[in-house]
């Protein structure tokens, strides 16, 4: 693809120079996209789910201490694969090159259709709830203003992602600085409650004191519900070639972020079981407002302000990187070709942050998207397993590939193994809502047959998309972007081993 400047109905160009994605995320910025990512609205919403299907405050701690274990095993497997195949996309890019259109298609189609749009949604909501919370003390938030908040937000961060990469980042640095401050208020009053002796919920003898006997299948969905506050772990790889000096900076910031968010999640947990009991937790729809409720006294509006920070943030960092997960689909040929512009000027990709932007308000204006958390979960983790799959069936295939990181064939083993019990159980416990997990990725397999696959398109077909190309390229001012030098050849270009 060549680079453009000047846009005319053909696409093509007077002017010679570069227009590529920039390189501007450093060390502190990809850790600042990794914990923003992670810390969004999970950490509030998902300690009442794992508690319920835990059965025990003692067995949730475990859970989600595990849960960042589990997460740091598969970022080591995701270093590997980020700087063998240096291309943004992530998950989809490494699914493709590794087993081809379709695997990845099925990946990217679960996403744009419901994995980030949901999950940019629920974020979305949890901020605009907390924003207005103060003004609803006695009831819920009217629907309406709840819906239209959360719109105006994705609409502004979306504004602010077109406009600059560098304001972007810049947000997410600070957002994510601000967050991390407010879980360490949650964590330092809750230490201090523990260090006054209330700690009731915690003693071994109450902790593992179980409200029912826990299954297999209820430990595995407790699973599911922590892997929703952790997602976005693997969230740096989607943005590979605008990392500077990948090779160092990718596996550096993933070292430095897992385990400090796993960290923070766990004595987070235990400041909330400091000040409540497993009842009162299951009974809050709001769990660290009624944390600050029950602690802060005339202080507590500051946990509403600090949960709509992280939210904010949190949205801020998924449209960031879900909408250069477009940006590579467009480039592989499976999504539009217009998805694969950049502006002219300002390097960013605008018509794929539309798209990301344009679903998630169809996805909150559809109603309900709560329900909807455990589909996101399922799907994670079953793009994870093939994604890790793939790994393993590179080091067979292609074993002399040159690999600046390469890391113990027990660790994608590993979790390749708690990752298929998971699933298994979590399949066995909600086959509904894992079944239609898989329904949801399986409708892309006939549109990849036909909008990808079938080649001989009626000719009105290619006339309609060249016409809504050209007027979006000159309505978004974007050209397809030059490549960049790779650090690494795709693999695609690489003779057989």
């Amino acid at each position: 693809m060549g680079g453009k400047q000047k846009v005319d109905k053909d696409g093509n160009s007077g002017k010679s120079d570069k227009v590529t994605l920039k390189k501007e995320i450093g060390l502190l910025s990809a850790c600042a996209i990794i914990i923003g990512n992670i810390i969004g609205s999970g950490i509030f919403i998902s300690p009442k789910g794992v508690l319920e299907h835990a059965g025990s405050v003692g067995l949730s701690l475990i859970v989600w201490m595990c849960g960042g274990g589990i997460c740091a095993l598969g970022s080591l497997c995701y270093a590997e694969l980020g700087v063998t195949i240096p291309k943004s996309g992530g998950d989809y890019s490494y699914v493709t090159e590794i087993f081809g259109g379709l695997v990845g298609f099925l990946l990217l189609w679960s996403a744009v259709l419901i994995m980030y749009p949901t999950t940019l949604a629920v974020i979305a909501l949890t901020f605009s709830n907390y924003v207005l919370q103060p003004a609803f003390q006695n009831c819920l938030p009217p629907f309406i203003a709840t819906r239209l908040l959360a719109t105006i937000c994705v609409l502004f961060l979306t504004w602010v992602n077109c406009s600059s990469v560098r304001w972007a980042t810049r947000i997410q640095d600070i957002f994510t600085v601000g967050k991390l401050l407010a879980l360490a208020l949650i964590i330092v009053v809750g230490l201090f409650q523990i260090i006054r002796g209330h700690y009731e919920a915690l003693a071994p003898s109450a902790a593992f004191e179980f409200r029912q006997d826990p299954s297999v299948g209820q430990i595995a969905l407790a699973f599911l519900q922590a892997s929703f506050a952790y997602s976005g772990w693997n969230f740096l790889n989607y943005v590979t070639e605008e990392v500077v000096e990948p090779r160092k900076n990718l596996p550096r910031a993933i070292y430095i972020s897992i385990p400090l968010v796993t960290l923070v999640y766990t004595f987070t947990n235990i400041a909330y079981f400091s000040s409540m009991t497993p009842e009162e937790l299951l009974a809050s729809n709001a769990v660290a407002v009624t944390f600050g409720e029950k602690l802060l006294g005339w202080f507590s509006w500051v946990m509403p302000i600090s949960v709509a920070l992280s939210t904010f943030g949190g949205i801020n960092g998924y449209l960031f990187t879900s909408s250069r997960l477009c940006f590579s689909g467009a480039r592989e040929g499976h999504l539009p070709y217009l998805l694969a512009m950049i502006h002219l000027k300002n390097c960013t990709p605008i018509p794929a942050l539309l798209v990301c932007c344009s679903a998630t308000i169809f996805i909150l204006c559809i109603g309900e998207t709560h329900n909807l958390i455990n589909y996101v979960s399922f799907i994670n983790y079953l793009s994870y397993g093939v994604t890790i799959a793939g790994l393993l069936y590179l080091r067979k295939t292609r074993p002399n590939l040159v690999r600046p990181i390469k890391v113990s064939m027990l660790v994608p083993i590993t979790y390749l193994v708690l990752w298929a019990v998971l699933l298994g159980f979590s399949l066995y416990s909600e086959p509904v809502v894992c079944g239609l997990g898989m329904v949801i990725m399986l409708t892309g397999v006939p549109v990849y047959l036909v909008g990808v696959q079938w080649k001989q398109k009626p000719s009105w077909i290619y006339r309609l998309v060249e016409k809504v190309t050209y007027w979006g390229q000159k309505y978004c001012y974007v050209v397809f972007p030059q490549e960049d030098s790779p650090e690494a050849e795709p693999l695609s270009a690489k003779a057989t081993d």
